[in-house]
């Protein structure tokens, strides 16, 4: 769900925003931000929901979800298509508050930019919200970012995500009767994303308490793609030659792709692969043929249920004054071959 994108503007951003103040308040339930001071909006109002990656399956199912909701409330909505620029996002954000838009979602190429984008929406008195990733009103990079400076965000919880992915794998490793001595896990993500680090964190957690036992873990930076991926862990089972079971979990999709190719490529058979994806957009895919698959589950994230949750927070605060909350949070399903059809996962 995440590529590597260019730092260019981190630095202008940062200079902008020298001494701004915090975009949250503290508090579990609910956030005031700074970045969002605008006033209720009393007749149509005009939404600009900005993503990276938009030709991405789950952000396409993002948009649909989004879209739905805004003709539900009678919103004008504008999608925009940011791909992995992270300069398009600063004068994507120019454009839309020049063209007198009430409210910008926004998931970020980069979060670097970050700052930048809280200090425009702010001078210019427009509600900020972001969904999916985390930004920083202070920073560029929001795990190193106080509570009370991170935006609002709607999206899903690293946390509860993670750890049923690492719930799964240890189901999966214990029912394959394994060795812990000649298993390795590998955890692959882009590892400047907060969101990412969460997920693997947790899956950690969870698959150590639900195993039973400690199998060695191989952490691999990628840049949240399937071919990144699919190169990186590669190389790391070339590395491991005498490994016999693979475990393989990740930021998404993508990762746990990618690796669950690199071991077919390197002769490994899809019995001794555990894959454990995270949104299944992809994961489905391997399920829809008849070939054996590593890939033996994936959580679903429905792409479709944070677009229309986003816009209907946005809503609620230009429309009624509500604050946003802090994070909020979709449901989530677990599947693999023999439910992800009846769960409702898009496969295209």
């Amino acid at each position: 769900m995440f590529r590597t994108t260019s730092r260019a503007v981190a630095a202008a951003g940062l200079l902008l925003t020298l001494g701004l103040t915090t975009a949250c308040s503290t508090g579990q339930e609910s956030a005031t931000s700074d970045a969002a001071p605008a006033a209720p909006v009393s007749g149509k109002i005009s939404i600009t929901y900005l993503q990276k990656q938009g030709d991405q399956e789950y952000f396409v199912g993002e948009a649909a979800g989004a879209k739905a909701r805004a003709a539900e409330l009678g919103i004008d909505l504008k999608v925009v298509n940011l791909g992995n620029d992270a300069n398009k996002t600063v004068s994507e954000v120019q454009s839309a508050i020049a063209q007198k838009t009430n409210g910008l979602i926004i998931v970020v190429p980069d979060p670097a930019v970050g700052p930048q984008v809280v200090q425009t929406a702010k001078d210019a008195k427009v509600a900020l919200l972001t969904s999916d990733d985390q930004i920083c009103a202070t920073g560029p990079a929001p795990a190193s970012c106080g509570k009370d400076d991170l935006v609002a965000r709607i999206g899903f919880s690293g946390e509860q995500m993670g750890g049923e992915v690492g719930k799964r794998a240890a189901e999966e490793f214990k029912k394959a009767g394994w060795s812990p001595a000649d298993t390795r896990i590998v955890s692959a993500w882009k590892q400047d994303v907060t969101v990412c680090g969460d997920r693997v964190k947790a899956a950690k957690a969870a698959f150590t308490a639900g195993a039973g036992a400690e199998v060695k873990n191989i952490d691999v930076a990628t840049d949240n793609t399937p071919t990144g991926a699919q190169d990186k862990i590669a190389a790391t089972v070339t590395a491991n030659a005498g490994v016999k079971h693979w475990i393989v979990w990740g930021c998404n999709d993508e990762n746990v792709q990618g690796g669950v190719t690199a071991l077919e490529n390197a002769g490994i058979g899809a019995d001794n692969v555990i894959g454990v994806g995270l949104g299944a957009y992809l994961a489905c895919k391997d399920w829809s043929g008849t070939k054996p698959s590593g890939m033996k589950a994936a959580l679903f994230i429905n792409g479709k249920d944070v677009g229309a949750l986003a816009v209907q927070t946005m809503y609620d605060k230009l429309k009624n004054g509500k604050d946003f909350p802090k994070e909020a949070f979709a449901k989530t399903t677990m599947v693999d071959a023999t439910t992800w059809k009846s769960a409702g996962v898009s496969c295209s």
